[in-house]
């Protein structure tokens, strides 16, 4: 193997509990430039900090951070907006944990939009939890959002946060960072391909990069370089929100779908001064 000095391998064999094989294949160096990697993927040399989808979220929350989960479109937008309105969101990933979490804590179960209202009263439509009874348990299914919150559940605290609440989620945030030793990390959910690409099912969604920079840009905290440009791309498109939501991908879909006024809603800044966050296994003001 070249530049393998043996002399030196053998005192570092005698010397320590090193063996020869890990030091022949090389494992002792790429064990030392995987952990390099981590530290350098893991951005803990700032306290805000921004990832994406379900991975992001499971590594915040393993690190101890405090996770903000942003599904603008619609999850986040839904949730915020159903929590300012009474109810109780019990997030879930998948329709098997649906049913059964609907079945455990005796919730109405939240169905497609365009079941509504034949088949339930809610949906991922925002504008379905304008009217709701107080403490009104919903189960609420999101590939994104929703499996994005059961993989951060153990989150030193998990919030939901959107446009439309921006600031108040800074806010808290704020609170929570001038106590000390304390690091939030804003997840930006992503959507998900049908048919996976060959990078991936992950599909980038400008919505909630942006919506993700609008609760950055509030705070004072350092951040990532991550987390700054995700700042500086919502602070540069600050007065044009409404313009990229309706013209994105996901908006496109959703207008497709006949639900352009789910995108109209999700646009609006700071339309509630509402924090979201998960208590046990469900989401609530706090």
């Amino acid at each position: 193997m070249p530049g393998l000095d043996v002399t030196l391998d053998t005192r570092m064999i005698h010397s320590s509990n090193i063996s020869r094989k890990s030091i022949i294949t090389g494992e002792i160096k790429m064990n030392n430039i995987s952990k390099k990697q981590s530290d350098a993927f893991s951005q803990t040399n700032f306290c805000c900090r921004l990832e994406w989808g379900r991975d992001g979220a499971k590594l915040a929350a393993a690190r101890g951070d405090i996770v903000v989960i942003v599904d603008t479109l619609s999850f986040s937008t839904t949730v915020v907006t159903a929590i300012h309105n009474g109810a109780l969101i019990y997030p879930c990933s998948d329709p098997q944990e649906l049913n059964k979490v609907t079945s455990k804590y005796n919730c109405e179960k939240a169905v497609h939009r365009d079941d509504v209202p034949t088949k339930g009263r809610y949906s991922l439509s925002p504008e379905t939890f304008r009217e709701t009874e107080p403490d009104t348990r919903v189960s609420l299914m999101s590939l994104n959002g929703g499996t994005c919150c059961r993989y951060a559940v153990r989150a030193e605290e998990l919030l939901i946060g959107a446009f439309i609440n921006a600031e108040a989620v800074a806010n808290r945030l704020i609170q929570l960072l001038d106590k000390g030793n304390a690091a939030v990390t804003v997840v930006a959910c992503g959507e998900r391909w049908q048919m996976p690409m060959e990078d991936g099912a992950l599909r980038f969604a400008v919505e909630d990069y942006l919506a993700a920079g609008a609760i950055l840009s509030y705070l004072i905290h350092d951040k990532s370089p991550e987390a700054r440009v995700c700042q500086a791309a919502f602070n540069s498109l600050e007065n044009n929100i409404s313009d990229i939501l309706w013209e994105c991908t996901s908006g496109l879909e959703l207008r497709a779908a006949g639900f352009s006024h789910d995108v109209e809603f999700a646009a609006q800044m700071n339309l509630y001064n509402t924090v979201v966050v998960m208590k046990d296994d469900f989401l609530d003001g706090l």
